[in-house]
């Protein structure tokens, strides 16, 4: 059989061989995309995906008569080179590139023909723009994961192995059926350029409650410039440090960016720290930094051609007036390299505000044109508020409401993405003071709880590598460095190291979101305040940090569900929270979460979960991890519940022991802010020196 020829899926001798493509030369990052993506794993940390740049995507799928979705290749900076092993009609669109058949120069944004072993050459990007795409007529047929075929490389999944192309690898071609056009017109293609301008909403987090007026004038007033550290799962950029308008972020960290986690949107304009990223659409579904604004839907597109040294300047728009994702024309207003705005909605991101009873208020909050951030009361740790999130996902969940695509719980906060041409934001907003009133009392929570047993290497050498490499190439001043632990033990007022491993290894922590950050990660807090460990998370985020490390930021503990950037401050590391192999999780109690498809969940975690450490060696780790990888291992855990009712009477009974415990960690919390301000490390804002 030769690779052009692949039997049909399913049948133990093909009848009629398909069609494919054969990788000669794989190009620096070329990906299988589709679009749009991998929808309704956002609640447990699996991304979108698909293409960066879904204009240039879709168009080219519709020149050649396929779904606009059909899966197709992405490539970052230049193209591959492929050999057909049939004939085939081709469309290659996005950045400008020098593109060949069998060394004869051809057009973009034209649909030409390739024949049967004919070689499409796409060359390196010339710019402007970042990445182009290989569309080809009956699209690339592999196996969905998830729903859908995009490639996310960070998670192993998707495409044809979870990664980038290989020389070597075969790509089959589905069965074509459209007509084919003689390609793009030249007033749909997008106009890329150096000088980009993004329309942006405002909010969710905006001035004056997170950044003051002057920080967001100078947000929508100011060209920033792309840094050469961007990829998929976010564009960072560079620009002037905010002023802020808290000193710290109290619970959530020091730093007066960080928050209680909160679903991200795709498009959001993060700030890590001082930093600020555009998150793209292999970024993480969950964090504790705030956006001010979000990209429209319609705009983001751009981030995927968005090139190091290129300047970006944000215009805001009114949500209304956002362009219609679904247009591929004119009414995209793609070929405009400026936004026309008379202004954004004015109102700093907040749709609403209510009050749920006497003693907690609903703010519902913009996320881009195309959801809606509800929040439930002050910016405090409160497992009642988390509560009040379960009580209505579980609402809509079971209500099923036409056109929501998405559904995310945060700490206090619940996520809601919807499709505009089903579902309003306006007629979201009557929806949800609706189900409001419906809702059940907090104190009548009552969910199931498992006691789930994993192992814990402390301080494990792969976490203080990390630390290593943001010393040596990201910022070696910083606070928490050398050593994250002893940070910690300082942040809280400990006496010795061992009191913050007593205090890891003495708690329970109750898992409160999945997806913090990536695949099934669980965002957790101890129960018991006592246990509570506060600190600041990294600023600048870290670029990479080992897979299930175990690090705590502000008040919450979090397992990296891969490889991947980080903000958390180490203390060791676990084994594998999500399962690569088989698409199902370690193995635990009966009642194992299913997909969609009905398979069970690869991801291990649930809600209200109560995570206990127990210890072992960097060495014994590595074998548990062997044996997670190989689905040999099994998960210690104890079927129970969570009563909030029963958890209130705790804390009751406890109080003062807990005040205690609070002001004594206070006391060193403002110590230390102290200490950063005497050394530069903030000025009375909270802002970072230069």
């Amino acid at each position: 059989m030769t690779v052009a020829e692949l039997p049909v899926a399913g049948s133990a001798q093909a009848e009629t061989p398909r069609p494919a493509v054969h990788v000669v030369r794989p190009g620096m990052l070329t990906t299988v995309q589709d679009w749009p993506g991998r929808i309704g794993y956002w609640h447990v940390g699996v991304p979108p995906s698909g293409p960066m740049d879904d204009l240039s995507f879709r168009l080219g799928n519709r020149a050649l008569g396929n779904d606009e979705g059909a899966p197709g290749l992405e490539c970052t900076l230049g193209g591959p080179a492929l050999r057909f092993g049939a004939p085939a009609r081709v469309c290659v669109t996005g950045a400008p590139a020098e593109v060949t058949v069998d060394g004869v120069a051809v057009p973009q944004w034209r649909t030409v023909r390739v024949p049967a072993g004919g070689v499409l050459d796409v060359g390196a990007v010339r710019g402007p723009g970042m990445r182009c795409y290989v569309l080809i007529a009956g699209g690339i047929d592999v196996p969905e994961y998830l729903g859908s075929a995009a490639t996310f490389t960070l998670g192993r999944f998707g495409g044809c192995t979870g990664g980038a192309l290989r020389a070597g690898d075969s790509l089959p071609l589905g069965a074509h059926h459209g007509r084919v056009t003689a390609g793009v017109a030249m007033d749909e293609q997008p106009v890329l350029t150096r000088r980009w301008e993004l329309a942006v909403t405002e909010g969710p987090h905006g001035a004056p409650e997170f950044f003051t007026r002057a920080d967001f004038e100078t947000v929508v007033g100011t060209d920033y410039e792309v840094h050469f550290n961007s990829d998929r799962t976010g564009v960072r950029l560079i620009g002037p440090k905010p002023e802020w308008a808290r000193t710290d972020g109290g619970e959530a960290g020091l730093h007066p960016s960080n928050i209680h986690d909160t679903p991200y949107s795709v498009g959001a304009l993060d700030f890590t720290g001082d930093t600020p990223i555009l998150l793209g659409p292999d970024g993480p579904s969950l964090g504790g930094f705030v956006c001010p604004v979000t990209v429209v839907a319609a705009d983001r597109w751009k981030l995927g051609q968005l090139s190091p040294g290129d300047s970006v300047r944000f215009v805001p728009v009114r949500g209304d007036h956002a362009a219609p994702l679904r247009e591929l024309g004119r009414a995209r207003r793609a070929a405009w390299p400026t936004v026309l705005s008379a202004g954004g909605d004015g109102d700093d991101g907040v749709l609403r505000r209510a009050e749920v009873d006497d003693e907690t208020v609903v703010t519902y909050r913009r996320a881009g044109d195309d959801g809606v951030l509800v929040e439930y009361g002050a910016m405090a740790l409160d497992l009642g508020l988390r509560a009040r999130v379960h009580a209505l996902h579980q609402h809509l969940l079971a209500a099923g409401v036409r056109g929501v695509t998405e559904l995310t719980p945060g700490i206090r906060s619940l996520q809601i993405r919807v499709d505009p041409h089903v579902l309003s934001v306006p007629a979201l907003l009557g929806l949800l003071a609706e189900t409001e009133a419906r809702l059940p009392a907090a104190d009548q929570l009552v969910v199931p709880s498992r006691v789930v047993h994993l192992p814990l290497s402390w301080d494990d050498p792969s976490t203080r590598e990390a630390i290593t490499r943001y010393t040596h190439g990201v910022r070696s001043d910083a606070p928490w460095c050398p050593w994250n632990i002893e940070f910690i033990r300082r942040m809280n007022g400990l006496a010795s190291v061992s009191d913050v491993y007593d205090t890891v290894f003495g708690a329970e922590y109750l898992v409160l979101g999945l997806g913090d950050v990536y695949l099934g990660a669980p965002v957790a807090t101890p129960t018991d305040p006592r246990h509570r460990l506060v600190t600041t998370k990294y600023n600048p985020a870290r670029t990479w940090t080992p897979e299930n490390a175990v690090g705590i930021g502000g008040a919450y503990l979090c397992v990296y569900g891969m490889e991947g950037p980080g903000g958390y401050q180490f203390v060791g590391r676990t084994t594998q929270v999500w399962n690569h192999r088989s698409g199902a999780a370690p193995a635990v109690s009966p009642g194992a979460d299913r997909t969609a498809s009905g398979d069970e969940t690869p991801w291990l975690l649930r809600y209200f979960d109560r995570i206990r450490w127990y210890p072992v060696e960097a060495e014994e780790l590595l074998d548990l991890r062997a044996d997670f990888a190989a689905g040999n291992a099994r998960v210690r855990a104890e079927d129970g519940e969570f009563r909030l009712a029963d958890y209130r009477a705790f804390l009751a009974e406890n109080a003062a022991s807990i005040e205690e415990f609070r002001a004594k960690q206070a006391e060193a919390f403002t110590a230390e802010r102290t200490s950063w301000r005497s050394t530069g490390e903030l000025t009375d804002s909270g802002q970072k020196l230069p």
